[in-house]
């Protein structure tokens, strides 16, 4: 059979730290695990990379590996070890290494590619990230949402397939932009048996009509006629939660902030809802309206450009 050079599969020097070795196999894992990679031969060289980390992860396999010395190349012949009166292979607790390679099971034996509890070894499943848009009206009352979409799954023979799976899912109350929501186990799915990975929904709101949410608050543009914002008015304002009356005060400005306590989304500590004043100026149409606004300007002159001055 031909030896096989655990450290150049991961891409480490055989000095190496444990904490090396676990970044090489983290990076190589991610790029040749099945269910995401598009690398040629991914399955088997995601089997060499797992059997190698199995090995240099262990402070005894590590040592019963280097005890067959530094002078090995990849792919060189190789005869298993008739035995070394410094250590017994076998008996080091390695057996049931049905899951590697015959050189690894030359070695350690049938005990090797199980845990310390001798289950098979197993792989947990990749996380999965995927947006969803909802609408404001959702995060306020709670919904429930049919998503549909493309899913990875290994069938029996270890091969992975592309599969349209549909799930339902619970927007909860006063969920806001860029939280996340996870669905345990509707990730990639798990290598040797190994648990599937979780999914994360990354929630994003709907372009809405006339609101906008930051955070848990909600702002609304509230347009007022000239007259509303000059002597102050009692108006009606739409909220998430449904209609409002508002006292508008007496000589309000475009661009003033107006709070609704409490009307904003859901949440341990409900967000607020604020009105920005807009003010919608009237057209003159005919000469009754032009001497109306001509009037204004003389009984209320007013330079509006004072602070342009330079």
């Amino acid at each position: 059979m031909q030896f096989k050079d655990y450290y150049e599969t991961l891409g480490v020097p055989r000095d190496a730290s444990g904490d090396d070795i676990k970044r090489a196999y983290r990076k190589l894992a991610r790029k040749y695990h099945p269910d995401v990679s598009k690398e040629k031969d991914c399955e088997a060289h995601f089997k060499d990379v797992q059997e190698a980390y199995e090995v240099l992860k262990d402070a005894d396999k590590r040592d019963a590996y280097n005890r067959l010395g530094p002078n090995w190349r990849h792919g060189d012949d190789f005869t298993p070890p008739g035995g070394d009166p410094n250590f017994n292979y076998q008996s080091a607790g390695f057996r049931d290494s049905a899951e590697f390679s015959d050189f690894f099971s030359s070695i350690f034996g049938e005990r090797a590619a199980r845990g310390p509890r001798g289950e098979a070894y197993k792989m947990r499943g990749q996380d999965r990230s995927s947006r969803v848009s909802v609408s404001l009206t959702d995060s306020y009352h709670g919904a429930t949402r049919s998503l549909s979409f493309a899913a990875l799954e290994v069938d029996g023979r270890g091969e992975v397939r592309h599969k349209n799976r549909t799930i339902n899912v619970t927007i909860p109350k006063g969920v806001i932009a860029g939280q996340r929501i996870r669905l345990a186990g509707q990730g990639g799915p798990g290598f040797n048996g190994g648990p599937n990975g979780d999914l994360f929904l990354e929630i994003e709101f709907e372009p809405h009509a006339h609101f906008h949410a930051e955070g848990h608050d909600i702002y609304l543009q509230l347009p007022l006629t000239p007259w509303e914002a000059a002597l102050g008015a009692k108006v009606v304002v739409p909220t998430l939660g449904g209609k409002v009356e508002m006292q508008i005060p007496p000589g309000s400005q475009a661009g003033n902030k107006l709070r609704l306590a409490g009307r904003g989304l859901p949440g341990r500590t409900p967000g607020d809802q604020y009105v920005v004043l807009n003010i919608v100026v009237p057209e003159a149409r005919n000469e009754e309206q032009r001497a109306v606004y001509r009037e204004m300007a003389r009984v209320m002159p007013l330079d509006a450009r004072a602070d342009l001055r330079v």
